[in-house]
């Protein structure tokens, strides 16, 4: 019990053993390590729509900064919706580094309404094999991102989870938050 009421509040690694306090049905998603994007795409039979909420630079929380050593204070943030048909699936949260967003890799600022996946995954297969760092955890009213994704999407259930992850794009970090809607498990997994 003690386990679960940590996994509340705390990011957990995948590989930590800590998937397991995850419910059954929420693992696969979890874990995957693939682009969240294709993996949805093949389930529902149809391209996502992006549902662009804010884009714009902003103070990162403590929990964030940390992934960048402290470093960094303020950065370019996207926060969208993953839809199917209008309703959403995930709610995204891209932290992007202005050093992670320059030369080569100026495409990630001009996104639009195009995932944040179709882009990174086009370059990470291409330039690393190594699997990204990915920590999940169950966030509730009491947690900094909960609080932060509320602000755009007052319909967030009370408790969900989620997966962060941190990608390289030619060498430079992007952290990627993702969270799980309950919606999506009416999709069947491939």
């Amino acid at each position: 019990m003690v386990h679960r009421r940590r996994l509340r509040s705390v990011w957990n690694r995948v590989d930590s053993g800590g998937l397991h306090q995850a419910p059954r049905k929420w693992q696969p998603w979890l874990s995957d390590t693939g682009s969240l994007t294709q993996k949805i795409e093949r389930a529902i039979g149809q391209k996502l729509e992006v549902l662009v909420l804010r884009d714009c630079r902003q103070d990162l929380n403590s929990d964030e900064s940390r992934y960048f050593h402290f470093k960094i204070t303020r950065c370019r943030i996207r926060e969208v919706l993953l839809c199917a048909n209008g309703i959403p699936l995930i709610m995204a949260r891209s932290i992007i580094p202005s050093s992670s967003s320059s030369g080569s890799n100026h495409e990630v600022l001009r996104l639009g309404k195009k995932p944040l996946g179709a882009v990174l995954f086009a370059k990470t297969r291409m330039h690393s094999q190594k699997k990204p760092p990915r920590e999940i955890a169950r966030l509730d009213k009491h947690s900094p991102l909960w609080k932060k994704f509320f602000e755009q999407y007052p319909a967030l259930p009370s408790a969900i989870w989620a997966r962060r992850t941190l990608y390289r794009l030619k060498g430079r970090p992007l952290l990627v938050s993702e969270v799980f809607l309950p919606v999506l498990l009416k999709y069947p997994l491939d």
